[in-house]
């Protein structure tokens, strides 16, 4: 990672905090990057690339409606991983 670097809370939902095996995880991510290019780390570090395609980033609690959008993180921040709802 280059540029400088912040720690998140990382929270986990439904199938996703199955295969990551965990519900909440702090980690390292850039300061500023691509939600896209941050989905795929996080699926690759945390074994969600089965569901990669499917899941929904929320960052403090607004969903990043648009996967090529920069996101701008404050060390502390929350990202939430949300695979799709499914009910009826």
């Amino acid at each position: 990672m280059s540029g400088p670097v912040v720690n998140v809370h990382v929270l986990f939902f439904a199938k996703s905090r199955e295969l990551a095996n965990t519900a909440r995880s702090k980690v390292d991510v850039p300061a500023e990057i691509i939600a896209s290019d941050l989905l795929d780390q996080l699926a690759s570090r945390f074994g969600l690339t089965s569901i990669q395609s499917s899941l929904i980033l929320a960052h403090n609690e607004s969903y990043i409606e648009n996967l090529s959008d920069k996101i701008l993180f404050k060390e502390g921040d929350e990202l939430a991983i949300i695979p799709p709802l499914s009910g009826g």
